[in-house]
């Protein structure tokens, strides 16, 4: 294997630190002005840039390394932890953008008031807030492992710097900035997987060697996996893209309910090659380096290529990075000022903008006081994702079961799922039974508890449409 001198490192380091500042002055550039292009871009973003943000958000830095670890172990079966977003961006298309874009929400906590009322909208954006946070502690240390790899650097460094450079990019520029800085990312990203896969087939010399020399179950449908895990993977991630707020946050900048879902089917048709690209990866790097930990399936590679061809490929992993870290902080900041801050203290445009960007940059650094210490970080991934999932199916109920109307067992079904699949994710996931599965079904259990306990009691009424200029942020502009 070919070793890295102190002159290729350095050149590597270098495009690194380049791309950082040249994406860091864009952000700058692009900044939002007011607060409707800070939240939703004006509402005036086309239905591909918000496409590319959506499937470059749902394949960051651990999906990225994480697929082709799997893929390792089990198979290219393993490509199903990233088409199951595309599953999700699918159904979610076809059964709610429209519906969402059209309710002037740009919160899931928002358009769930409209059916259940104001303090079932502040239990969603708690529990989302919660989930989110635990995301982006995850990024942080995902990202600082990287970066500290990179850059030569120790954690708390490289954290710091993951911290500074989304926190610009999300802080000041608001929606409008990350969706067209996100499409700087997700090219390098593409052009990225792209260099990986020609290296890992020349290397291999084409797929039709690895069928005939590995074990058959690295190229089937389930490979090594259960029905179960993918099956948890598929029902998780798609029930976490109807609920989270960064999705919802995203189609909210589309110019049309039409364009909002056009965006929603764009980024589920740019998952499934990527997922492939990356499953494919993990199994040439079995066969080619049986011995390696998984872990390096992926970055194995850098080692077979020139400096250059290799600092682009370590450039498009940090661009996972600061794609997932932004987007996740812009949302949490979203919910704490359109469902908090704002109620309460009812400002002007002007003084909404600057809480904004105050609470932007706590929202940015708070994360690094816990980075070191919070184990199995990427364990948390899933999880996160079963928390969203209880707003999904509380939410989907709402809207396709209005019998189940009531506020209070909305309530109940958030604060009780939540507990209870917190409390099975710390006990391990007793029985085999993973987490996610308590997600999809205790909010339902216990909906349909309430409404059977007490029949046309706690019934929420529903929420007319908020006045237009309530609904819509962009009229903040002046």
């Amino acid at each position: 294997m070919h070793q890295f001198g102190a002159i290729d490192t350095a050149i590597i380091v270098a495009m690194v630190v380049v791309y950082i500042l040249a994406t860091s002055w864009m952000s700058v550039r692009l900044r939002s002005k007011n607060t409707g292009e800070f939240m939703v871009a004006g509402r005036s973003a086309p239905a591909v840039v918000i496409a590319i943000l959506l499937m470059s958000e749902f394949i960051g830095a651990k999906s990225t390394i994480g697929t082709s670890q799997e893929a390792f172990k089990v198979g290219i079966a393993a490509s199903w932890s990233v088409i199951a977003a595309a599953i999700g961006f699918l159904l979610f298309g076809l059964f709610m953008a429209k519906r969402l874009y059209k309710s002037g929400e740009f919160t899931i906590s928002g358009f769930v008031a409209q059916k259940y009322g104001k303090t079932a909208k502040l239990v969603v954006s708690a529990v989302m807030i919660y989930a989110l946070f635990i995301v982006n502690v995850g990024n942080y240390v995902s990202g600082a492992a990287a970066i500290s790899t990179v850059l030569k650097v120790n954690l708390p460094v490289a954290a710091i710097i993951t911290a500074i450079v989304s926190t610009i990019y999300f802080a000041y520029g608001g929606l409008k900035s990350v969706l067209y800085v996100t499409i700087f990312h997700s090219a390098v990203k593409i052009i990225g997987i792209c260099i990986l896969v020609w290296v890992a087939l020349s290397l291999t010399g084409g797929i039709a060697p690895m069928v005939t020399a590995m074990p058959e179950h690295y190229f089937t449908w389930n490979g090594a996996l259960g029905g179960g895990t993918i099956g948890a993977w598929v029902i998780g991630t798609a029930g976490a893209i109807f609920s989270t707020q960064f999705i919802i946050q995203a189609i909210s900048g589309a110019r049309s309910g039409e364009d909002a879902r056009k965006s929603t089917l764009i980024a589920a048709a740019l998952c499934v090659p990527i997922a492939l690209a990356l499953g494919l990866l993990g199994v040439a790097a079995k066969f080619l380096f049986p011995d390696i930990k998984g872990l390096y399936a992926l970055p194995v590679f850098l080692q077979h290529m020139n400096p250059v061809l290799s600092g682009i490929v370590t450039v498009s992993l940090v661009a996972s990075i600061f794609v997932s870290v932004s987007t996740v902080a812009l949302a949490i900041a979203s919910l704490i000022v359109k469902d908090f801050y704002s109620p309460r203290y009812n400002p002007s445009p002007e003084q909404e903008l600057r809480a904004t960007r105050w609470i932007s940059l706590a929202v940015g650094f708070i994360p690094l006081i816990f980075v070191l210490f919070v184990p199995q970080i990427l364990a948390l991934s899933f999880f996160t994702r079963a928390l969203r999932l209880t707003v999904t199916v509380v939410a989907l109920m709402g809207i396709y079961l209005p019998f189940f109307n009531s506020s209070r067992g909305a309530i109940s079904a958030l604060v009780l799922a939540t507990v209870a699949t917190t409390v099975w994710y710390l006990l391990d996931n007793p029985w085999g039974v993973d987490n996610m599965y308590i997600a999809l079904i205790a909010p339902a259990i216990v909906m349909v508890v309430e409404k059977l306990l007490f029949p046309g009691k706690g019934d929420a009424v529903s929420v007319s449409a908020a006045p237009a200029d309530l609904q819509n942020p962009a009229r903040q502009q002046h």
